[in-house]
């Protein structure tokens, strides 16, 4: 058993935060987690049931989270509970929350193009267990710009602009898509992949979310 794991899924629709969910939680079992899924933010209350799993899974496009929905999410990865997400799932959840970025590593701003841009996927650091043997990629979908801690520590970048807009006018910039990152003893692993369920399934996105599931829980 790889340990236990929450899912706790809502927010916006258009991500398809269910079937991503359903996706996600069938990846986990195969891998061995016991894993418990909620379309509650209210799943977060109790600290101590937090404290005991491995991981935490969440899937949340915008919507606002209480302090007191907060707070219990980030003593338990201070503590060494693993969190990974992918996708507006993990980093454009609860615009207005700023420690939820400063736990998380970036931010979603924008998405030059919109949905079906065909773009580049490298792998910077082949190296890490996430990476290891995973090519360079080609991906139809949003391409997501964000704003990024300079803390995290990045395993894939894509290259932007691919679509025109204003952003064109500052020149080429490569995008963390992967990365990780440490909040107090908790590991933190985000994917920008994952605008809806066919991307989210597709490979190598599920094998990069796999690993990262179980890099973060430390299994």
């Amino acid at each position: 058993m790889s340990g236990r794991a929450l899912i706790v899924w809502g927010g916006w629709d258009g991500h398809q935060p269910g079937q991503v969910a359903e996706i996600f939680r069938k990846a986990l079992v195969e891998d061995g987690f016991s894993v418990e899924v909620s379309n509650t933010l209210d799943a977060f209350l109790d600290v101590e049931k937090l404290l005991s799993l491995s991981l935490i899974v969440p899937i949340w496009t915008m919507g606002k989270i209480t302090e007191e929905q907060f707070q219990p999410v980030s003593k338990a990865v201070q503590s060494g509970v693993g969190l990974a997400g992918c996708h507006g799932g993990m980093c454009d959840a609860f615009r207005e929350h700023t420690e939820w970025q400063f736990m998380t590593g970036g931010q979603w701003v924008a998405h030059p193009g919109n949905d079906g841009v065909k773009y580049q996927v490298k792998i910077t650091d082949q190296s890490h267990p996430i990476t290891r043997g995973i090519e360079d990629f080609e991906v139809s979908s949003e391409q997501s710009y964000l704003h990024v801690d300079p803390a995290v520590k990045v395993l894939a970048t894509t290259s932007m602009p691919v679509a025109d807009g204003p952003h064109v006018a500052n020149g080429p910039v490569r995008m963390p898509v992967l990365w990780t990152k440490l909040w107090g003893k908790g590991r933190v692993f985000y994917n920008s992949l994952g605008h809806q369920a066919d991307i989210v399934q597709s490979e190598p996105c599920l094998t990069l979310m796999r690993r990262g599931f179980q890099w973060a829980a430390k299994t």
